[in-house]
């Protein structure tokens, strides 16, 4: 293990890749990441998979196998194949930590993202596709995913909970995770080994507030550049902390063995090159919290990562932060709207991506 990376899950961060492709399992890249830069679980989403699937080759055999089938058909086989043989790489992970790590996601289509009733039927197809009980099913936090969330944990399914953007949606995201769990306990499943995440987006945020500021062009503007995504993050936790604290039937449930929802840092790959490549991670160092790097920042944290407790103790910092940028008029929950809204965009664009590139290789293999 690297020092960095070492000293990074010492502080109490599990590390996930966001990344997943065939060519990764198959060439031993993911067991090697395994072995010697800490990770211990992986994250996918439509736009991973689109940069997976446009590979002409890793996917040909399997195409061929199934032969002339519908397009969705296929590009479920060959995800939820990927998925299955990386949770069958994680299993002994999962099971050394009490199935907390060694996690897989996969993503509902996300031409679901406002449709409530699909996202739960299709959620749980996935999970009984890939049959793993260190799978989870990725859900997006819109308005319509929320009670899908819920109805999800209530089945005994782990859930990814994605594109969360503002501590508002945060907060309804672990009500319904907490209301999730209570069902899954009155349904008779065994909490103890159902996990759960809340992906937090981080740097995307930085890069739309950034913007806003250069437009401002004061010098109280400028001061502010690059602090609004930690600070956003960083209260998050505070949340966190606070929301399980309080809630009484939070108590109940974990006595009977349910494990918090982990705060899970997404988008954690620096856009602007003026701030560090490993600001994402160094900053947001605490207990209980997973990290989801490309493998560029965790190549990047391995070779001069930090690792240190760095959430701690920033928590008035942090709201200062937020104060100033609504004085300067920035009103965050109009920034936190659009980046929701965009991230769903974005993920529906790269689905239509991997429908045309699947579509493309059926009909190579099958001419």
């Amino acid at each position: 293990m690297t020092e960095a990376t070492q000293r990074t899950s010492d502080s109490g961060v599990s590390i996930w890749l966001d990344d997943l492709s065939r060519t990764r399992i198959e060439s031993g890249s993911l067991q090697d990441l395994i072995a010697n830069k800490n990770v211990v679980g992986v994250t996918t989403n439509p736009s991973i998979f689109q940069k997976a699937l446009s590979q002409v080759g890793p996917y040909d055999a399997q195409l061929k196998e199934l032969g002339k089938v519908d397009v969705e058909t296929a590009i479920r086989e060959l995800t939820t194949t990927d998925v299955r043989n990386a949770t069958d790489i994680f299993r002994e992970i999962a099971e050394k930590t009490d199935f907390v790590d060694g996690r897989v996601s996969i993503e509902v289509d996300p031409r679901l993202a406002h449709d409530t009733a699909n996202t739960e039927k299709q959620a749980e197809e996935l999970w009984a596709k890939v049959d793993r009980p260190n799978a989870m099913i990725k859900i997006p936090a819109t308005l319509e995913g929320l009670p899908a969330i819920t109805a999800t944990l209530a089945k005994g399914i782990s859930v990814n909970v994605t594109l969360i953007f503002s501590l508002e949606r945060y907060e309804q995201v672990i009500d319904a995770f907490i209301e999730g769990i209570a069902q899954a306990d009155a349904n008779g499943h065994d909490l103890k080994h159902m996990g759960s995440v809340a992906s937090f987006f981080v740097s995307r945020v930085d890069s739309a507030v950034d913007k806003l500021l250069e437009e401002n062009g004061s010098e109280e503007a400028k001061a502010l550049e690059g602090k609004a995504a930690v600070a956003n993050a960083r209260l998050a936790y505070e949340l966190f902390e606070k929301k399980f604290a309080a809630d009484p039937r939070w108590a109940a449930l974990e006595a009977k063995g349910a494990k918090k929802q982990r705060p899970l840092w997404a988008s954690t790959g620096t856009k602007n090159a003026a701030y560090s490549d490993c600001k994402y991670v160094d900053e947001l160092v605490a207990e209980h919290v997973v990290n989801t790097m490309p493998e560029k920042t965790l190549n990047a944290l391995a070779d001069h990562g930090n690792g240190a407790a760095s959430i701690k103790g920033t928590y008035e910092e942090s709201h200062a932060v937020m104060n100033k940028l609504a004085e300067l008029g920035i009103n965050i929950k109009d920034v936190t709207d659009k980046l929701e809204a965009d991230g769903v965009a974005a993920f529906i664009k790269s689905w239509d991506s991997v429908i045309a590139d699947v579509q493309s290789g059926i009909d190579r293999v099958n001419a």
